[in-house]
């Protein structure tokens, strides 16, 4: 964008200082380019007049035509309103203002026909309208060039100082009038021509004042795609960079350890899947260049085993290895896993974390320097100042995600060379939320469960019918099964009516009583050492049952837990209960995850309890997930590294038009890797405007 797009928008018309701040505060536009880039939420066909007898409480809006007359004051102190009957020839309804009756009141004529356009709302059994938009008819006629009218999102705060959505609207016309011949292209003009988009300034004018739909609709793809493709290029081009530049160790032996520990300690095939992925680790380890590879794979589809070969590998070439939990429980279950899979392979396997003593701390500290311990597994206590490896070269991040960039960098600068990275997530990514926001790095995925796994039958039942999940429960306690109980809360809310841990955990006691039955309880609020005794009792079979928060959400492995019961299943999100319900099905015995939530639900809450009965694959699980949710909020350092920030384009809607931005990126970095072309000449200059204040954090995943 020019400099006119840069200017303060105090300077434009019919803002000035007092409405800039407010726009400053509530929108975070601070400039003319920030401003035409608020893009409409929907639009609504003006051309169309309701009459009041056609109201009914599914209408989100409606425009009328008719007049206003007897204002009068109603309600008592706090809660004055003023109200007007608006008549047409059909009927009468009532308009309500709270705010600036006065003016209101004033500028009224009774002899006028109004336009009246607003929510309809139900007050005492009728319709009214309140705080309506209200035009002259023969103003309305006159200056309507459009059907399709845009409405944008406003503030509370915002309607109060009377920045309505009207008001943003007459601002854009007001920018846009004064931008004519401002806007410049922002893509090369082969790549418009090649997919056949109008031009930027024709798109800005009909996204906020569409001539059409038709017009409206090439807009509207025109500025998604050169969002998405922006986007795109932008990471496909750290990914070269980072591939020309970030030199690796070459890890050109494949030595002992890894065919040791695949020739005699591996009890079973790997999967297709796995040995794809282990293949392709192996390619980029030997590259020279730092492997950057996101590993995503259900629960239970065998990527801790994965990681270990890759480790293996690292050991083979002289190199040491970690792995990064991000808690004590999951750091613990991958250090019991890793020290018995390496058992009898001279391998030296440490655990750091939190609860570590300082007295084992000194021992890691000195084996580390001294090159003599070989893997070590631990907390964020890894990236402590004090963790000095002697030759860190392979790095394994479990569940990534809830690390921020920043401290994964912490252990990135514990070399003088960046050492080989492995993301692991058993938190399956829709594939346009990985092209998006993992779109520079290498994605290998499992999508293949290890043999003799049954999958999880799933089950949905109501709190009236919980005597029959218990009657359940019970046959499988005297098979010798164990049961995991999970609840969201751990103490009661007077906000919320869920079931909560305490009050679960009494419940089953009765139900469940000892000696009979005995029954363990763990959630976050407990003690390290606490959380660990209880854990053990339930993992060496001392207890049947299980109650705890989703503290056991990732990390814990008990094959003889065949059944995860979850209470007000309602109140989790898809990605939970599918992680929840990847805690059983362990072992070679029929599992079963049992959803009880409460009699009456949402929409969106019966759809997700659907689709986990329906489906177990989590990536399919995740695509609903993302339709349901949106992508959310996918800012900066907290996940990507990236402030994606969509002004228009929506991940969930959009998947199309993000592969198209994609293919098209792609096809243009192959031919012109450096945007020295002068074609691209526009394209390299937006890329730098756009990510100029961006950190490059791709070298850390």
């Amino acid at each position: 964008m020019s400099e006119h797009f840069q200017q303060d928008i105090k300077f434009l018309k019919g803002v000035g200082p007092k409405r800039a701040e407010l726009l400053n505060q509530e929108l975070q536009i601070y400039s003319f380019g920030d401003l035409i880039a608020y893009f409409p939420y929907k639009y609504i066909d003006r051309s169309r007049f309701y009459k009041t007898t056609e109201i009914n409480s599914k209408l989100t809006h409606i425009q009328l035509k008719g007049n206003i007359s007897n204002f009068r004051q109603e309600g008592g102190r706090g809660r004055k309103r003023l109200v007007a009957d608006f008549r047409d020839e059909a009927g009468m309804i009532q308009l309500v203002w709270f705010h600036a009756a006065k003016w209101i009141k004033g500028s009224i004529k009774e002899d006028k026909t109004y336009v009246v356009y607003g929510k309809p709302a139900i007050f005492q059994g009728r319709f009214n309208i309140i705080h309506p938009e209200i035009e002259d008819h023969e103003l309305f006629d006159a200056k309507l060039s459009t059907s399709l009218q845009a409405l944008y999102n406003t503030t509370e705060k915002l309607k109060n100082n009377f920045i309505n959505t009207r008001v943003i609207h007459k601002l854009q016309n007001s920018l846009l009038k004064s931008s004519r011949g401002k806007i410049s292209e922002s893509l090369p003009s082969y790549l418009i021509k090649r997919i056949n988009l109008i031009s930027r300034e024709e798109a800005l004018i009909n996204i906020h004042f569409p001539a059409s739909q038709d017009l409206l609709n090439r807009a509207s793809f025109r500025l998604k795609f050169e969002e998405l493709f922006m986007i795109q290029m932008h990471l496909l081009r750290q990914k070269l960079i980072r591939k020309e530049k970030s030199q690796g160790f070459v890890f050109s032996e494949v030595g002992e350890y890894l065919n040791g520990f695949y020739h005699q300690h591996l009890k079973f095939e790997l999967t297709g899947a796995q040995k794809r992925v282990i293949k392709e680790i192996r390619h980029d380890l030997g590259s020279g260049k730092q492997m950057n590879r996101l590993l995503q794979g259900d629960v239970g589809s065998g990527k801790t085993l994965v990681a270990l070969m890759g480790m293996l590998i690292a050991l083979d070439n002289k190199y040491q290895a970690c792995l990064m939990a991000p808690t004590e429980i999951l750091a613990n279950q991958h250090f019991n896993t890793i020290s018995k899979m390496t058992s009898g392979l001279d391998i030296s396997v440490y655990l750091l974390t939190g609860s570590t003593k300082k007295a084992e701390r000194n021992i890691i500290d000195e084996k580390l320097q001294q090159g003599e311990l070989h893997i070590l597994i631990g907390t964020h206590a890894l990236i402590e100042d004090r963790v000095s490896f002697r030759n860190l070269g392979f790095v394994v991040i479990d569940e990534q995600h809830r690390f921020g960039v920043a401290q994964r960098a912490k252990l990135w600068k514990k070399n003088v060379r960046p050492p080989h990275v492995l993301v692991m997530t058993a938190t399956p990514i829709p594939r346009t939320l990985a092209m998006t926001l993992y779109g520079d790095l290498d994605v290998s995925v499992i999508d293949e469960l290890p043999p003799g796994r049954k999958a999880v039958k799933t089950l949905h039942f109501t709190d009236s019918q919980r005597n029959r999940v218990f009657g359940f429960m019970k046959k499988e306690i005297k098979k010798g099964q164990q049961i995991f109980v999970v609840f969201p809360l751990i103490q009661e809310s007077e906000k919320m009516d869920y079931k909560d841990l305490e009050d679960g955990y009494n419940g089953i006691s009765r139900a469940f009583p000892p000696p009979e039955y005995a029954v363990s309880v763990i959630h976050g609020k407990m003690k390290a050492k606490e959380k660990e005794i209880s854990m053990s009792y339930f993992v060496n079979g001392k207890t049947h049952i299980m109650v705890a928060t989703t503290v056991i959400e990732v990390g814990v492995d008990v094959p003889n837990a065949t059944v995860m019961v979850i209470e007000s299943a309602e109140r989790f999100g898809l990605s939970q209960l599918h992680q929840l319900r990847g805690r059983v099905g362990r072992g070679g015995d029929q599992s079963y995850c049992i959803l009880m939530s409460k009699e009456k639900l949402s929409d969106e809450a019966r759809k997700r309890l659907e689709t986990m009965v329906n489906t177990n694959d989590g990536f399919e699980i995740s695509e609903v997930d993302l339709r349901l949710r949106g992508p959310g909020d996918m800012e900066g350092t907290q996940q990507s590294g990236m402030a994606l920030n969509l002004k228009i384009a929506n991940l969930s809607r959009d998947g199309q038009i993000l592969q198209l931005a994609r293919n098209e990126a792609e096809k243009i970095l192959e031919a012109d890797p450096g945007l020295t072309d002068d074609s691209n000449e526009v394209l390299k200059k937006q890329l730098s405007l756009n990510f100029q204040k961006k950190v490059n954090w791709g070298v850390i995943s």
